[in-house]
């Protein structure tokens, strides 16, 4: 019996012991996690967010304090949520999260960087006080549903994307480093090659190219030997018009002369005639 009851002693240590991780473990989180999928839910209503990294000592010390803050998110009617940069490349793109962790406010789709001290007090006072109107909001160029921030969000997957990509080339396929290089340049010509052809084709829809008109030849210009006879030849004709000018002028100076003399003539015939007449 004092065997039994030594065996006993550690069985209900162990049993406790078993019932106790399973309810810490289970315990419901009340911080929501936002992934590249559902990150428009933070277009409405208010919210806090923690960009953090599993790697990051001081994203580890903040977690206790995040965890007590979002036990007073249904009291102060803001939605506590947190985004692992590791996972969800694309949210870090968005944001542009350059430090680790980073805090956001949201209110109805605008942004704002909170920058003060990190304790569950503060958080609650930075809503609760509406801190927040004193922070100057993101500029809407660099929100993260602009076209700029939807497209360093897509850079930062196609880094990753290529990252996974080298590393199966080189680990799962044994390829070298430089051939996973090649081929990486290869698609890089061929993709550019792909989207020039694409912005032509644009552009001809929207501006198409007009047809040329065929340009006309210039006139040849006579060879040299045959200026000279032209030259004479021109030269002949003016001399013959020049001629002709000068008979022309000389005849109107000619009838210039006889018609006053005939008027006067005519003058003295006719009262001779009369005189006869009578």
């Amino acid at each position: 019996m004092a065997h039994l009851g030594r065996l006993l002693v550690p069985l209900a240590a162990l049993v406790l012991l078993l019932w106790a991780v399973p309810g810490a473990h289970g315990r419901r989180s009340n911080v929501r996690v936002l992934t590249d999928e559902n990150w428009t839910s933070l277009l409405e209503g208010e919210w806090m967010i923690e960009f953090y990294a599993p790697w990051c000592p001081a994203c580890q010390n903040l977690q206790p304090e995040w965890e007590s803050f979002a036990e007073w998110g249904e009291d102060l009617e803001v939605k506590v949520a947190k985004v692992d940069v590791t996972e969800q490349t694309g949210l870090s793109g968005r944001f542009i999260i350059t430090a680790l962790p980073s805090i956001y406010h949201c209110k109805d789709g605008e942004f704002r960087r909170y920058l003060g001290p990190r304790t569950k007090k503060d958080f609650i006072n930075f809503v609760s006080e509406k801190e927040w109107k004193n922070v100057e909001p993101v500029s809407s160029w660099f929100g993260p549903s602009s076209v700029l921030m939807t497209t360093m969000s897509a850079l930062f997957q196609l880094s990753v994307y290529i990252r996974t990509s080298h590393s199966y080339f080189v680990h799962d396929l044994g390829l070298p480093a430089w051939g996973s290089y090649l081929v990486f340049a290869f698609a890089t010509v061929l993709s550019g090659l792909m989207l020039g052809l694409f912005m032509i084709f644009v552009a001809d829809c929207f501006c198409p190219s007009k047809r040329r008109k065929p340009q006309q030849q210039p006139p040849k210009k006579p060879s040299p030997e045959f200026s000279q006879p032209l030259k004479k030849v021109e030269e002949e004709q003016e001399a013959d018009e020049e001629d002709v000018s000068e008979e022309e002028i000389e005849n109107k100076e000619e009838t210039s002369k006889d018609t006053p003399q005939s008027a006067i003539r005519q003058r003295c015939v006719g009262p001779s005639l009369a005189t006869e007449k009578s």
